[in-house]
């Protein structure tokens, strides 16, 4: 799929502006602070996953503005276009129409357009803690397909609900609350075991890619590993039994797929803690590339690849692995800085107060 068309009104430091993209890269560039970022932001938001960035609706709205407005024109992979409009308020709810209509919630646009985003902060799911690598594996399987963002979802609606009522009996469990507490943990019990089976599977399919695109972005072959640690043993339900007296006293669930960890190792030592600063981002790269990867390969859409100033990152020899590395298609990377030598943008927008002019390649 491709991006034909942006326009954006209120968004972030954009008061209006609207740009066209080709098939293949474009380059965005600009001093920092001049709304690069924002704009393939946007691009981001509208594949369903929301802010790249972790920002909250409200963040997204021009400072003096009463909503942020988005609309793309998509080129499916089958030649078919799709259009997309988004309005956020600042008071009330999101607006989403797809086609002209009406979606009733932002997972619809899980599959209209879909993005891999490369940013310098992808160091993190290396570096950071267990739920920066379950959102990793949870992106990759909502991108899998739209059932997998659904029962995400349900899992959190469930721990939700569960902890509430947790916290709400201040340690002691009447028959009322029991019975409720029982009913939680039959519903958390069924999601937590799918989740924990989808997010296997898919780790399983993605470390072969994963190695691969390690070995060609490092530029050197090295033996990268994925393993999954669940939180529990045994079935769900029994593991929610054994800890409710410890999650009564703590006001919180103890147990389930978001207390699990995905451990990612390099020649058998930890990554997180073992590997070179150099290794660690190289590392990052490839785990956005194997996700990216996996979509590519079940053949559900070939994703829009979103680079956020990662050039500036990485040494010329690891920019240029990265740029090899990249499946074709079309691809929008923003910089502040020279372009890779190996880079040969097809298009160049440049960005200067949050103003778009197209230049000559």
């Amino acid at each position: 799929m491709k991006i034909r068309s942006l326009s954006l009104t209120d968004w972030r430091s954009y008061r209006s502006a609207e740009v066209s993209f080709g098939d293949g890269l474009t380059a965005v560039v600009g001093d920092n602070g001049q709304g690069k970022t924002n704009l393939i932001e946007s691009i981001a938001w509208i594949s369903g996953t929301g802010s790249f960035r972790g920002a909250s609706d409200d963040a997204l709205i021009r400072l003096g503005a009463d909503a942020a407005v988005i609309r793309s024109t998509i080129e499916a992979d089958d030649g078919r276009e799709e259009l997309v409009e988004v309005e956020i308020p600042r008071v009330g709810r999101n607006r989403i129409l797809i086609n002209r209509q009406r979606a009733t919630r932002s997972s619809e646009l899980l599959g209209v357009v879909q993005v891999t985003v490369f940013s310098p902060d992808d160091l993190e799911l290396v570096k950071g803690g267990p739920s920066l690598r379950r959102g990793w594996i949870d992106a990759a399987l909502a991108a899998h397909h739209p059932r997998n963002a659904a029962l995400r979802g349900e899992v959190e609606r469930v721990l939700k609900q569960r902890n509430a009522l947790l916290r709400s009996v201040h340690g002691r469990l009447d028959a009322d609350a029991e019975f409720t507490l029982d009913v939680w943990d039959s519903k958390l019990a069924d999601a937590g075991e799918r989740l924990r089976t989808a997010r296997r599977a898919m780790l399983n399919e993605m470390t072969p890619i994963l190695a691969t695109a390690y070995d060609a972005v490092a530029q050197q072959v090295a033996m990268v590993e994925c393993h999954y640690e669940s939180s529990w043993s045994g079935p769900l339900a029994n593991a929610l039994l054994t800890s409710r007296e410890l999650d009564i006293r703590r006001g919180i669930t103890t147990v389930g797929p978001h207390r699990d960890e995905i451990h990612v190792t390099i020649a058998g030592a930890p990554a997180r803690t073992h590997a070179s600063q150099g290794e660690q981002r190289s590392l990052a790269l490839a785990l956005r590339l194997a996700a990216d990867g996996v979509v590519r390969t079940v053949g559900v859409a070939e994703p829009v690849l979103l680079l956020d100033d990662v050039f500036s990152e990485l040494d010329p020899n690891r920019a240029a692995a990265l740029l090899d590395a990249l499946p074709k298609g079309q691809r929008i990377l923003t910089t502040a800085a020279d372009l890779p030598s190996a880079a040969r943008p097809d298009q160049v927008i440049r960005v200067h107060n949050s103003a778009l002019t197209l230049e000559s390649p």
